[in-house]
């Protein structure tokens, strides 16, 4: 879930001059850090250039938006870190969407948190290379030095004479200045920051409610047909007949045809298209549809099926070691207490509201794609390899997507309606239905841990063993379904092992929202629980002193860790839970990832029969010296909360037969408002630098509210979703 680059010296910034005196600065983004070059003395093609700030004689000024929105604040937060540097008030600026472009853009996806940590730097440059042009521009009408100027809100001062002119006024002169150096522009004093740091709305905020098109889902064409995609509901299965004429002859149906695909799960399957004048009647078509299925080895394969395999596997020897400390048999034998148990979580799916869509148009050779995807550049090289055409043939065009969680990072559906759009050479729209996205979803893989681990007469953890089973084959882990060798608390445990089973099922998995943590921290922090419950330690007290060892290697920051476990503990009043009821009890967990740190406080009530209700949640994240919208990370913090809380509470996706059983809502459900709790968000600002909050929030909540149920009720879960278990204690 990360991009590799590196800085180049390469000078790759450009001002010209709008029609009535504007001015246009360019700027090529492997200039400022965000690609690979393959050839640092090629000339540079200027009209590759992509435009970051366009300001108008008017003083208007238009910032770009690089990256995928896909919900997160992207689309506001990139281009406040332009805004701040180049010193113009934010109720000036207008955002607009980047196309895709990989060579203009660098670095446009959505995904892993990623968008801060990249951006941060390059993005202010931007706006302090403006900037700067502007101020050299008045300087030099002016007759003073540079250095004697100031700027705010759009304005330079010169405060010696008292001369000041707009953004607006300065801008067709400062396009024939020569451009700084990037490297040497100086940036703000963050004590100086107008916008970085300032609660901002999200800029789409009124288009949204008002219902104004901007989505994928909501793009039309004039003359589009729509398609639909049966696949077979057995993962991997193709086609052996379908009654193809039939369907042809149902209402408006113009194409019905077999794709014969491929075996990849992450690309173009087997399957039949239907493509009809409207998608109810390509819709109705598929229901009339009967096809014959060569099911394949995946129908033999269940959830039960892996869960009976995975104890069997933890039974015996490992496949494979990904971690040995120390000498884990001998500590375990001589601890003062051992505790065991096996944890346990189920297939998810990302359920996003906007089911998978496509818009493609091919013609005369060229493909024209209107997608809601998180990596833009991965969809065209798979739609470029598929159809065997040229990446430089096809056009993708970025919407704003509704809601991602990971699920677009895979482009199938980009893919299908590629293919389709060639058969047909019409301009038509593929869209999935709810059941297809759940069904055929890049599941949040399955798991198995089988944990043992033991504590001195201290109380100190001694001794970690843990054999987890995942799904894969041999020793290499299918999509999403690793396990780092550095999760905490390994490196802070002198006896740690870490051993590993692979079993393939043949089902289709992907990146969920904090991909791995939203898992292991279940079982991690969990488990941790129930070894300061053997050692008669208070939960917070065991982490803190298991942190305050010096690790060997270890994945995370102690010191940081332990700073969002003090200050959760503080604003929850945690050294309060004792007077709590019983039935009523807090639970805390903190976790890592994605280079972000947070710890939570959750509280529950459960009745004697058993109704679990969720009281409250307390929330601290350290993700560095600055929170750039404090607004929009409040609503990331809580919304990943809120969807770590709706996956635990009753989310499962069981698989049957090689099929997943689940299909709707109805048997997948979304948190309820009236299940939705408060979620009171702190951050920690400490010097580092910024990172990403799309992803770190979400995993403590799910240990915090499972360590609060034992609390409340003396029920430990080990396995999800909760709705499994019976929680009543009266």
């Amino acid at each position: 879930m990360t991009t590799p680059f590196h800085v180049t010296r390469r000078q790759f910034l450009q001002a010209s001059a709008l029609a009535g005196g504007g001015l246009l600065v360019a700027f090529r983004l492997d200039a400022l850090g965000l690609a690979e070059v393959d050839n640092p003395d090629a000339g540079v093609d200027d009209t590759r250039l992509n435009v970051f700030v366009r300001i108008d004689p008017d003083g208007q000024v238009t910032l770009t938006a690089k990256n995928p929105e896909i919900g997160q604040g992207v689309k506001t937060m990139l281009p406040m870190l332009i805004a701040e540097e180049l010193d113009v008030s934010w109720d000036r600026v207008q955002v607009e969407q980047a196309s895709f472009d990989p060579v203009a853009f660098a670095g446009q996806f959505a995904g892993g948190s990623n968008a801060t940590p990249q951006n941060w730097l390059p993005m202010r440059q931007v706006g302090a290379a403006a900037r700067a042009m502007l101020v050299t521009a008045a300087a030099e009408s002016w007759g003073v030095p540079a250095g004697e100027c100031e700027t705010e809100a759009g304005m330079v001062r010169h405060p010696g004479s008292g001369r000041e002119a707009s953004y607006g006024e300065l801008a067709g002169r400062a396009a024939s200045v020569p451009p700084p150096e990037l490297e040497e522009v100086p940036l703000k004093d963050p004590e100086d920051f107008r916008i970085i740091g300032t609660a901002v709305r999200n800029v789409d905020n009124h288009a949204i409610v008002t219902g104004k098109p901007q989505y994928g889902i909501d793009f039309t064409l004039p003359g589009m047909r729509y398609a639909v995609f049966q696949k077979c509901p057995v993962f991997g299965g193709r086609v052996i007949g379908a009654n193809l004429e039939e369907v042809r002859a149902m209402p408006g149906v113009r194409h019905a045809f077999v794709v014969e695909g491929g075996t990849a799960l992450n690309g173009l399957l087997p399957g039949v298209a239907i493509v009809a004048d409207r998608w109810w009647q390509a819709k109705t078509a598929r229901e009339a549809l009967e096809v014959e299925w060569d099911y394949g080895p995946t129908a033999e394969r269940s959830s039960d099926g892996f869960f009976q395999e995975a104890r069997e596997l933890t039974a015996g020897a490992a496949g494979f070691t990904l971690r040995s400390d120390g000498d884990v048999e001998t500590a375990l034998a001589s601890a003062e207490r051992t505790v065991e148990a096996e944890y346990h979580y189920p297939f998810l799916a990302h359920a996003p509201l906007e089911p998978q869509n496509c818009t493609a148009w091919y013609r005369d050779g060229q493909l024209e794609l209107w997608a809601p995807t998180q990596t833009p550049q991965n969809g065209v090289n798979l739609v470029a390899e598929t159809l065997g055409m040229d990446p430089e043939d096809i056009t993708l065009h970025l919407f704003r997507v509704g809601g991602g969680f990971g699920r677009r990072l895979a482009n199938d559906y980009v893919v299908e309606a590629a293919w389709i759009a060639r058969e047909i050479e019409e301009p038509m729209k593929l869209l999935w239905t709810r059941e297809d996205d759940m069904r055929h979803c890049m599941f949040r893989p399955i798991g198995f841990h089988r944990l043992r681990g033991g504590v001195d007469a201290e109380g100190r953890l001694v001794g970690w063993r843990n054999h987890f089973v995942s799904l894969g084959e041999g020793e290499r882990f299918v999509t999403a379904a690793g396990v780092s060798a550095n999760e905490f608390p390994a490196g802070f445990i002198p006896s740690f092992t870490l051993e590993c089973s692979l079993v393939d099922m043949g089902v289709p998995t992907g990146f969920l929202r904090a991909p791995g943590s939203n898992a292991l921290a279940f079982v991690y922090q969990g488990f941790l629980d129930e070894l300061a419950e053997a050692a008669g330690k208070d939960p917070l007290e065991f982490r803190l002193e298991l942190l305050s060892r010096v690790g060997e290697e270890p994945g995370l920051d102690p010191e940081r860790a332990a700073g969002v476990l003090r200050r959760v503990a503080a604003v929850a009043e945690w050294d309060r839970r004792s007077a709590l009821p019983r039935g009523t009890g807090k639970g805390i967990a903190f976790h890592f990832s994605h280079r972000g740190y947070f710890a939570e406080v959750v509280q529950v009530n459960v009745t004697p029969g058993g109704e679990l209700t969720v009281d409250k949640v307390w929330a601290v994240g350290d993700i560095g010296s600055q929170v750039i919208n404090p607004l929009n990370a409040e609503h990331q913090s809580q919304g990943a909360v809120l969807e770590g809380l709706s996956q635990i509470l009753a989310q499962e996706i069981t698989i049957e037969g090689g099929r997943a059983r689940q299909s709707n809502f109805h048997d997948f459900p979304l948190l309820r408002m009236p299940q939705a709790p408060p979620v009171e968000v702190h951050f920690l600002k400490t010097d580092f630098p910024p990172t990403g909050l799309g992803e770190p929030p979400l995993p403590p909540v799910i240990p915090a509210l499972t360590n609060a149920i034992f609390a409340a009720t003396g029920h430990r879960i080990r396995s999800l979703p909760i709705s499994n278990h019976d929680l009543s204690w009266g």
